[in-house]
């Protein structure tokens, strides 16, 4: 009898050999032709300023961008496992569940006032 961890060994072997061999490919036969754009920091197509003047405020919108993602992620990462377990979890599972789902919608309805889901 076989150890049980032989196929998960010989997985892992050739996700290694994949990962450093397209890297490996990469740099031997990509292209190597450098210029002064390609070699300059890349600042998100703004010309970096030496002093912001004002103090350099970001706009509140891409906060409310971040923060969107962040609880909406959260929220889908926790529903997985309880989506996966529930008829193990029953009754305790959907109380658990409803009362998450009631304080993930604070944020929600915090970022749908301040207008985060306005895209224009």
């Amino acid at each position: 009898m076989t150890n049980p961890y032989v196929p998960v060994l010989i997985l892992m072997g050739v996700a290694a050999v994949l990962a450093l061999g397209g890297v490996g490919a990469s740099v031997l036969i990509g292209p190597r032709r450098y210029n002064r754009a390609k070699l300059d920091a890349y600042e998100c197509g703004i010309e970096p300023t030496p002093h912001a003047d004002g103090g350099g405020r970001l706009p509140v919108k891409y906060y409310l961008v971040a923060m969107t993602f962040i609880v909406f992620d959260i929220e889908v990462v926790f529903l997985y496992p309880w989506a996966v377990d529930f008829t193990v979890l029953a009754g305790f599972g959907l109380a658990a569940m409803l009362v998450f789902l009631a304080l993930i919608t604070v944020p929600f309805v915090y970022e749908w006032r301040r207008g985060g889901f306005d895209w224009v």
